[in-house]
Parts: C-alpha cells; sequence; structure tokens
C-alpha cells in the first residue's frame, strides 16, 4: 500500500507531464475579477484586503481564472494550451480563513472541444486513481443541454434567461417551477408605448414624490425591470410545457436509462431532442469505459452555480458524499475576459486533502 508521500509524489508527477506547463499564479490576486464573473455569493467567500489607494485584493481562492486571464495577457488567444497546477487556494468557511491544496487542469483553445472534455474526464480520474480511488461516484450535468432543451420546448424568448440563471441554484429554481405552474391572474391593461416614456413616467412620479434620481434605482432600471415584467407576463408558458420543463428537471438516474427517458418525453411532447442528447451519451459511454467500477448518473438539474459553464459539467464524490473532483466546460468565461473571439475552455479541479482522506479510509 502506498504511503501518502508516495501518493503526493505520483501526484507531481502527473501535473508535471511533458505534455502541459504548470502554472503557479501569484497568491495575492485583484479581487475584482472574481465579483464580476462569480458574483458576491463566491465573493463573500473571498479573503480579502485592500491597498491605500482602495484597490481590493484577495488571497488566491481558485487557479482557474488566473490561469484564463495569464492566458489572454500572454497573447496566446487562438493557441492550443494545457495548463496544470497544484497548490494552496484561501477561502471563508463559516467566517473561519481556511487553506486547502488544489490541483487541477486548464485546456483553453483546443481544436477538439469533445477530444480536450474527455481528457479533463482522464485526468480526473488518473488523479483519483494515484490514491486508490476506483469506483467514484459520478455526476453529470449538461448546462448546453438544458440551453438546447429550453429552445427545442419552445419557451418563449423572455423567460429562458430568467430560468437559466436560476439553473444551478436549486431553491431559486424551484421557487420560479412553482411560480409557473400557478400563475397570477392578469388584468389586461395597455403598456406604455415605448423605453423612453416609461423612463418619464417614472421620472415625473419620483420627482413629484420627492424621490431623489440619484444614489437609489434610477428611472432607467425602474423602467428596464417595469418592461422585463410585461413582456414575461406578455409570454405566458402553456401549462404542458412548464410540465415537460419539470420533468425534465427531475430526471437524475443512470446515464442510459436518463437519456432514454428525456429521449421519450421530448419525441411526446413533439419534437426530437436525439442530436443535442448525442455528444453528452458520448462522453458518458467514454467516462463508462475509463471508470467501470464508478456509478454514474446523469442529473438534469445540475450545474455549478457559475454562469460561465457552458457545456458538460461533472464532480466525482467519495464515500462520504465530499466532491473530490470537479470541472467540466466553460466557454464563456475567456469571452467574459476580454477575448475578442470565442475560445473553449475545459478543465477540472481536485481537492487534494479530500483525495487523502479518501485513500485512508
Amino acid at each position: 500500500m502506498k504511503t501518502a508521500s508516495e501518493r503526493y509524489a505520483a501526484l507531481v508527477r502527473l501535473v508535471e507531464s511533458r505534455t502541459v506547463t504548470r502554472a503557479t499564479p501569484a497568491l495575492l490576486l485583484p479581487a475584482g475579477p472574481y465579483f464580476d464573473l462569480a458574483g458576491e455569493e463566491f465573493g463573500r467567500n473571498l479573503l480579502l484586503t485592500t491597498t491605500n489607494n482602495g484597490l481590493e485584493y484577495c488571497l488566491r481562492p481558485d487557479f482557474t481564472l488566473p490561469i484564463a486571464q495569464q492566458y489572454l495577457e500572454d497573447g496566446l488567444l487562438g493557441v492550443p494550451s494545457a495548463f496544470t497546477y497544484l497548490g494552496p487556494i484561501f477561502r471563508q468557511q463559516n467566517s473561519t480563513p481556511v487553506e486547502y491544496e488544489q490541483a487541477g487542469l486548464e485546456l483553453l483553445g483546443q481544436p477538439d472541444a469533445d477530444n480536450a472534455l474527455d481528457q479533463v474526464l482522464t485526468f480526473a480520474r488518473w488523479a483519483l486513481a494515484i490514491y486508490d480511488i476506483t469506483a467514484p461516484n459520478v455526476r453529470l450535468g449538461g448546462v448546453g443541454l438544458f440551453e438546447a432543451f429550453l429552445e427545442a420546448a419552445e419557451i418563449p424568448v423572455a423567460w429562458r434567461s430568467r430560468i437559466r440563471h436560476r439553473f444551478g441554484h436549486p431553491e431559486a429554481l424551484e421557487r420560479l417551477m412553482e411560480r409557473l405552474s400557478n400563475p397570477e391572474q392578469k388584468v389586461d391593461a395597455p403598456a406604455p408605448d415605448s423605453r423612453d416614456t416609461v423612463i418619464e413616467i417614472v421620472t415625473d412620479a419620483m420627482l413629484s414624490g420627492g424621490l431623489s434620481l440619484i444614489g437609489s434605482r434610477t428611472p432607467e432600471e425602474i423602467a428596464d425591470r417595469y418592461l422585463e415584467k410585461q413582456a414575461l407576463e406578455s409570454a405566458p408558458i402553456p401549462p404542458e410545457t412548464v410540465a415537460l420543463l419539470q420533468n425534465y428537471l427531475s430526471v437524475a438516474e443512470s446515464t442510459e436509462t436518463a437519456f432514454e427517458r428525456i429521449s421519450e418525453m421530448c419525441k411526446e411532447a413533439g419534437f426530437d431532442f436525439d442530436e443535442p442528447l448525442y455528444q453528452v451519451r458520448n462522453h458518458a459511454a467514454a467516462l463508462a469505459a475509463l471508470s467501470p467500477n464508478a456509478d454514474v448518473i446523469f442529473d438534469a438539474s445540475f450545474s455549478p452555480r457559475l454562469d460561465y459553464y457552458t457545456g458538460i459539467v461533472f464532480e466525482m464524490t467519495g464515500s462520504d458524499g465530499e466532491v473530490l473532483a470537479s470541472g467540466g466546460e466553460y466557454d464563456r468565461m475567456l469571452e467574459r475576459l476580454g477575448a475578442g473571439e470565442p475560445v473553449k475552455a475545459s478543465g477540472c479541479a481536485l481537492w487534494v486533502d479530500r483525495l487523502e482522506r479518501e485513500a485512508e479510509q
């Protein structure tokens, strides 16, 4: 049986393979990009410090974002690149600063996105094998598949972004599904003709009520929220479509059973969804071949709480339910960081301390 030091040495060898570049981002990073990409929810877990000129920095909370930034800053846009990492990250847990160790792989700008994702899955399984974890629980999800489903099911465009933004937030999505299942009765009333008209009405109302036009919600923000609400109310989702959406989100079972169930429900609803399912089926089959002892399920409602993920996502958990490895395709990140063209990206992160605990059980 391998010792802890032998396992760690093997992980270092995996990270320092000749086919990849080991990245070592700085320990202290600008905090702004994390708030911009991951939002306030993730931001609450950052360990922050502020310089004398008011700039906010954080101790490195992950490797993916700084690796993606460096890729762009080094002028590698369009160049297929593979980066690995191994080192500490820092976050708050229950208001207490905690240091973790992470390893991982990031593949950027690869010409074959499907092959890149399979490489990421293979890397994660190799890392787990170092720790003698041969039968993890694996959960697959499909962000791109869900977006394709919303379109194929003809969910009104006004609702798609609202539903998509709640994907990966189970409680918020459940509340929205409840609202869609029990729509309020609305009284028809003519809406103002244009955004400019609404802004003028709101401005007059605020001024006549003695409210300031600055320092809180602006007339433009209030007008946009009102027009969005009007658009949603004017495009109700039929009850049978809401039921179909709920049935889709309820799927969480072995991959082949899950895909067959989704395919059948879509055919019953009058459209063929086999082509969007094809890619996910292939990756699930590759994962099953790579790890035949693993318990692999497809969970249609599974998604990380980060909206830059775009395709297939996954997590591998141990015997106690802790996440040992997670990742997927995150094509939106590079564009949101300023890339002038789409960049295919996929990667995974591994929690080294958790892997070691699992190996010791």
